[in-house]
């Protein structure tokens, strides 16, 4: 089983409030106009009209050379995290493909584990990149334009306790 995420609260909290961007600059404000702008937070597309951040993000702990930064939209107003349990987040759906790539726990690529793919596969392709046990996560980005959609992992089991 995977869990999907968006990115950390932590992070939306504080480009929310003014924080500066992977490349030091404060994010851009802009309007929504529709289906174009996935929140990589909520994973949802901020709604029409509604204020959104544009920013350059860096998915990753450490500034290495497997360490992408690339632009991200962001709701302007503070939104809910993405839930694993709500299943294959709302904004991976709406491209007709998407670059899909794994990565090791030290966040280096793993050769041989990236490609192209419709979205209607993305779920099988990255349930089969997990079965593979030098991969701690796998990243979704726009096949088109590189940008960091979201994050694939193993889930965690459940404490029933």
């Amino acid at each position: 089983m995977i869990q999907f995420a968006g990115m950390p609260s932590s992070d939306a909290r504080a480009y929310q409030s003014g924080a500066a961007d992977a490349y030091g600059r404060a994010p851009e404000h802009k309007v929504s106009d529709g289906l174009g702008s996935p929140c990589r937070h909520c994973l949802r597309h901020v709604p029409i009209g509604a204020a959104m951040l544009v920013l350059a993000y860096r998915p990753f702990g450490a500034l290495q050379p497997y360490a992408e930064t690339g632009p991200v939209f962001l709701c302007a107003d503070r939104c809910e995290a993405y839930r694993a349990e709500d299943g294959m987040p709302t904004v991976l759906s709406t491209a007709p493909d998407y670059l899909i790539k794994g990565y090791s726990a030290d966040e280096r690529i793993v050769y041989g584990t990236g490609g192209v793919f419709p979205a209607a596969a993305i779920r099988s392709e990255v349930e089969s990149r997990l079965r593979d046990n030098r991969l701690a996560f796998v990243d979704i980005r726009s096949a088109r334009n590189n940008c960091w959609q979201a994050r694939a992992a193993r889930a965690t089991p459940r404490s029933t306790g």
